[in-house]
This record gives C-alpha cells, structure tokens and sequence, in this order.
C-alpha cells in the first residue's frame, strides 16, 4: 500500500519551500477605495492539479501563474462543482448546484441545450452595480445564437460555443465556432492569442469604469494543437473520428504543454497591461480550472483519477487569488471550497449582492483578507456518464469523502490519503450510510427524487 501521509507531507513541504520567505499575514483591506475593486477570472480548461509549477509539476513551464501564487494566495482543496465544462461553468455563472438549471453533462453541438435564460448570472449582479462586463473564450453554456453570453450579463463577448480548431476556429460538426457579440467572427488567429488580445482591449476600452473580464481559456482542450501547429478541421465535414487534432497520440503530451505555455504567456501580457495602467491594486485576479486534467496527457498529482470521474483528481483543482495589498504573499488556503463560491465572493467584494441570488454558494471574501471563517458544511457531487444515467455520487463532510460508481462504494479520509488508496467503508460503515443518507436528502431537495 503507497504511504499516502508521506506523499501528502512531501506535497505540503514543497509548497512550503516555493513559498519560503512570503509573508504569512494579510494586509487590511482598502475600505477608502473610491472604486469598487475589478475582478478578473481566468479559466484553464482541463487544467490538473499537478500542471502547474507552483503546485509541484517540474515539467510546465508557468513563470507568470508561478509569480501571482507566489505574491497571492494558493488554494489547496478548490474544487470544481463538475468533472466536465459545462455543469460547473452552471456552477460558476449562478452560484447553485448546476442541477438547478438542469446542466448535468457537457453540453452537445445543438441549439436545444443551454442554461436558461431565466436562471440569474452573477455577471448581471454586477453589472446593476456598474460593472462592465466581457467574456473572451469558451463559453459552452449553450449555443451562442440562443443562450449567448450578452442575453445574460455580458456587455461584450468573443466566444466559442464548445472547443474548435485552435486555427481554422471549425467545430467538431463542421461549422465556424467563433462569435463576436453573438454573431460569427472569422478573424484569424491562434485562438489563445485571440482571446488574450480581446482581453487586453477590454482592458483599455474599460479602464476607467470597474470591470469584470472573464478569461475562459479554451486551451487545454482538445483538439491538442499549441502555436506553431498544423491546422486540421475544415467546414462541412465532421470531425468526431480525429477530434484529438493533427497530431500522432506520441506529440499529444508535447502540444498539451505548449498550450499551456501559450495560456501562461497570455496571464503574463494581461498582468503587464493591468500593472501599466496602475489597475493591479485595486483587481482581483481569480485563476483556475473546470475540471480535472486527462491524465493521460495532463497531470493531477499526487490525485486519482481525472476528467470524468469524481475521484479527487477529476474536480480538485489548481486556484489562485492574487490582489496586491490585500490579499498577503505566500498564503496556502486548505479551507474547502467550489466553483459555485465564486458568484457570491465576487458579488460581495463588489458589495453587488442581492436578496435575488439563491445562492448554494459561500462567500469566502473574509478568507482572502487573512480572516477565518466557519466553513463546516457539507458538499454534494452529481456526475452522469457518457452514455448512462447512472449518477455518480460523492459526498464531503470535513475530510471524509462517500463516493458512489459503478465499480461500488467507497469511504476516504482525505487528511490521512490524499491519493485515495484506502477505502474504509467496511471500518466504518454508519458513517458512510450517514453521508449516503445526507446524499437522498440533498437529491429529493434539488433534484425532487426520493
């Protein structure tokens, strides 16, 4: 059996030693700011826990995500409400279980699915406050032309539907997937280095209002293609069969980490660009992922599992809160938290909340200020397989996890395993039927089954 506390303990240490020398006390909070701070959210797609430098991967190459972990706050138990884009892009947008608005799988290449228009996004909180708001990237909560990002909050949006072509911008269907304002775009472009680019005039265009700019990076999605190359997809033809791209599975490794490389680059141009026009103290600038990585291509150290699956390598994930003068350098947060905290913690730092928004959510705002919190709760996961409607569940109370698959039961205690080696329903079977039973009622409550 591996010696999971030892992995654990070597993980810690070594964020220790990156962070050596930081700062372990929060600075007091600007409550004279004439301006409400700007929040800047940035999405990896398919990003691990273990890809990034500064959580312990020696193989990427991240010196700008590295910096804003260094100077800012680290998160080590983040996790995504889903183990696919979609659900917890739901998550994220209305600060509730995605099962309240009915997005529970990766949403298709149809016009019949999104997010309702009805459900409120938290990008509207804020824009009743006199936010402006943009999204450059995935969008993925339905097709644009129907449940687009400007129906929903967004002042300005250049988006993709799903994940196309990084170059010829062409879906897994055949069709253009590039939209400006919910209408097609064919703008040429290494789609990261227009989504950076877009990002940046937002940035310009908006400098003297607060803004929200949201950042969804559609790398590190397939297909894996980084800068330099080829093309593939062209209109008219589909492209499920070689949906992975170009290249042979031996480069796939190779194109992920120049994709990640390239996203790394585009955190660093957009860094540079708040810090000449004096924007970065008074931003929040939030990083993270929506799922888990492959792990056959990506890495979820020291985790198990990956995309897909609700073993702790498909939704904990890197995050990362930097705010120069708030938030203190060389912090790591081990409070646990998810996707669906965002919307209430942006909209309160805003002071945009609103009896309006039912929030699942918990504002974790005190925490970033260096302030402790009562965060004892307990949290639910909810996944479909492709190609089933056998959920599978999991449950979090402190640092037991229940999960059900289809492969069984199992009981982890997360402080002690990290990795997921031992599973100890049969030592303590009431506990575990405790969270099973926490499960039905959290089910017949969002989801009304009994």
């Amino acid at each position: 059996m591996m010696n999971t506390p030892n992995i654990r303990f070597q993980f810690s240490l070594l964020l220790s030693c990156i962070l050596l020398g930081s700062t372990a006390m929060a600075q007091k909070a600007n409550e004279n700011s004439s301006q409400p701070p700007n929040i800047v959210l940035i999405v990896i797609d398919d990003i691990g826990y273990g890809d990034l430098g500064i959580y312990g991967h020696g193989q990427h190459n991240t010196p700008n995500i590295n910096r804003l972990a260094r100077k800012g706050m680290i998160f080590s138990d983040f996790h995504t409400n889903g183990s696919v884009c979609s659900p917890t892009r739901a998550a994220l947008m209305t600060g509730q279980y995605q099962q309240r608005s009915g997005v529970e799988r990766a949403i298709g290449f149809n016009k019949e699915e999104g997010i309702p228009l009805n459900k409120r996004i938290f990008a509207e909180g804020l824009q009743e406050k006199g936010y402006k708001t943009g999204v450059f990237g995935k969008w993925h909560l339905g097709h644009v032309e129907f449940f687009g990002p400007n129906f929903q909050g967004f002042d300005k949006s250049v988006v993709s539907n799903n994940s196309p072509d990084y170059h010829t911008h062409m879906s897994r269907v055949g069709e253009l997937d590039w939209y400006e304002d919910h209408e097609l775009n064919n703008e040429s472009g290494y789609l990261t280095d227009l989504v950076s680019q877009h990002s940046l005039d937002f940035v310009d265009e908006n400098k003297e209002n607060p803004f929200f700019l949201y950042v969804s990076h559609i790398a590190l999605h397939f297909p894996f293609q980084g800068p330099t190359d080829p093309p593939l997809r062209t209109e008219g033809k589909i492209w499920h069969d070689v949906k992975y791209g170009p290249l042979p599975e031996s480069q796939y490794r190779r194109a992920y980490l120049d994709m990640l490389e390239s996203v790394d680059n585009s955190i660093g141009e957009l860094m540079s660009k708040l810090e000449s026009l004096n924007l970065d103290e008074n931003t929040l600038v939030f990083i993270t992922s929506d799922n888990g990585a492959y792990p056959w291509v990506g890495s979820n150290y020291p985790l198990r599992g990956g995309k897909g699956n609700l073993f702790e390598g498909g939704h904990r994930v890197p995050a990362i809160a930097y705010w120069p003068g708030q938030i203190a350098e060389g912090v790591v947060e081990s409070t646990t938290l998810m996707t669906m905290d965002l919307a209430p913690t942006f909209l309160s730092l805003a002071n945009a909340s609103s009896e309006e928004d039912n929030f699942d959510g918990m504002d974790f705002s005190p925490l970033l200020s260096g302030q402790t919190m009562d965060s004892k709760r307990t949290l639910f996961w909810r996944t479909l397989p492709i190609r089933s409607d056998n959920p599978v569940i999991s449950v979090r109370r402190g640092d037991w996890k229940y999960m059900e698959d289809e492969n069984g039961n199992y009981l982890f205690n997360l402080s002690l395993d990290i990795t997921e080696s031992n599973n100890l329903i049969k030592e303590y079977p009431q506990r575990a039927a405790k969270m099973a039973a926490d499960y039905n009622l959290w089910s017949e409550e969002v989801l009304g089954e009994e």
